[in-house]
């Protein structure tokens, strides 16, 4: 039984306990708030644990001997994250979604480049690849956006999300933040289809961007894709243990 039919037998048994809605609804999508906002901030090099990180988003209290960078990136993620909740009940992606999600993670970083195109051209440390040109990139994002439109039934829907990862973060339309904003999109295509989150690991990380290095480099997703939806069944799995529903038997 390969990954994604382990995925769609615990989305089965997971949907059995399904509307997920009220106090319950509000406990999952806390509960998750605080570690997918940790984790993706851990694998830029955020230096809070995800014991500060619960601390800053639930009381909004700065953490002494941190950077305060740190601190508003947990907090911009954190406001990001609600607004990625928000669209929950729409079937959409849009390119202004994506500028308003990066303008609530970045604006009190740099509040000019919040939500805005980059200006200036990029070079990633560790990668040969050619990332699009400052006049390219509203072009290719417009022509994201028609794929997302386009493609979206094509694809299983956990492939789907993370091929949209990996267009996102292949363009790299923002001056920073694409890594955060990339992870919060896909994240938000998984939960539009009902989906579990993806939530990577910072011991990880290597690994994670090898397999973005091996799309950009020699156009091979397949690696990626699985790894992602690792990361998918690892959420099931957990919330299945949260919720008391007993892992399917897998062959």
């Amino acid at each position: 039984m390969n990954i994604y039919e382990k995925i769609d037998r615990c989305q089965e048994a997971i949907s059995d306990k399904r509307p997920f809605e009220g106090h319950m609804l509000e406990q999952l999508k806390c509960y998750y708030r605080i570690g997918l906002t940790w984790s993706s901030n851990a694998i830029e090099g955020n230096t809070l644990t995800i014991s500060e990180t619960k601390v800053v988003l639930e009381d909004g209290l700065t953490i002494g001997g941190r950077p305060l960078r740190d601190f508003y990136e947990t907090v911009g993620h954190g406001a990001a994250y609600d607004f990625m909740f928000s669209l929950i009940g729409e079937r959409r992606i849009t390119v202004g979604d994506i500028k308003t999600m990066h303008r609530l993670f970045y604006k009190n970083i740099d509040e000019a480049n919040a939500g805005e195109w980059r200006k200036e051209s990029v070079i990633v440390s560790g990668s040969e690849y050619v990332f699009p040109e400052p006049q390219e990139i509203n072009e290719q994002m417009r022509g994201l956006e028609e794929w997302i439109k386009g493609e979206r039934e094509n694809y299983h829907p956990v492939t789907f999300a993370a091929m949209l990862h990996l267009k996102f973060v292949s363009i790299h339309p923002f001056i920073d933040g694409n890594g955060r904003t990339s992870r919060l999109i896909m994240n938000l295509a998984l939960i539009q289809d009902g989906y579990q989150l993806a939530i990577i690991p910072p011991v990880c990380r290597t690994e994670y961007n090898d397999y973005i290095r091996r799309f950009q480099n020699k156009c091979d997703p397949g690696s990626f894709c699985e790894f992602i939806a690792e990361r998918v069944y690892e959420t099931q799995k957990e919330i299945m243990r949260l919720l008391h529903i007993p892992v399917p038997k897998l062959g």
